[in-house]
């Protein structure tokens, strides 16, 4: 299964360490990430699902490839700036937000749009986003809601 992980690209070391661990659970779990290539919570995702042997794609608002976090396995240069939200929310079976700001906002939104069970990680607390606590909880509800959709 394709998780999108979105979140915050400025976040403070609790909340990366929590990105981590949800990734290195992704990952242990033998799914797919998909973020948006960046900093922050993107980054620890990756890190995590990459530590756990897991593969990332990002997918990039600029350019450059090379503009993505060293553990992005498979990089996609847009140059949509927040534009290319969409195809990260597009590109996974089920979402986990974690943080966020205005931008995470939006791709919460899209991804409800778009059917896709969305599990939330300290961050909006919106109709249609499951509320968890715990980087295990965010991953077992995808799991469980992604096979549904």
């Amino acid at each position: 299964m394709r998780v999108s992980v979105i979140g915050g690209s400025s976040v403070s070391d609790v909340v990366y360490e929590q990105a981590r661990q949800v990734g290195h659970l992704l990952g242990t779990r033998g799914h797919e990430l998909v973020c948006g290539g960046r900093g922050g919570v993107m980054e620890a995702a990756c890190r995590g699902t990459r530590e756990a042997g897991g593969h990332t794609i990002g997918i990039l608002p600029g350019s450059d490839r090379t503009a993505a976090n060293p553990y992005v396995d498979t990089p996609i240069a847009t140059g949509m700036g927040n534009a290319r939200n969409p195809l990260v929310v597009l590109n996974g079976d089920a979402t986990i937000a974690i943080d966020g700001s205005t931008g995470t906002l939006s791709e919460i939104g899209l991804a409800l749009d778009y059917g896709r069970p969305v599990a939330g990680l300290d961050t909006h607390q919106i109709e249609g986003v499951e509320q968890v606590d715990s980087p295990q909880t965010a991953v077992e509800y995808v799991e469980s809601a992604g096979s549904d959709s």
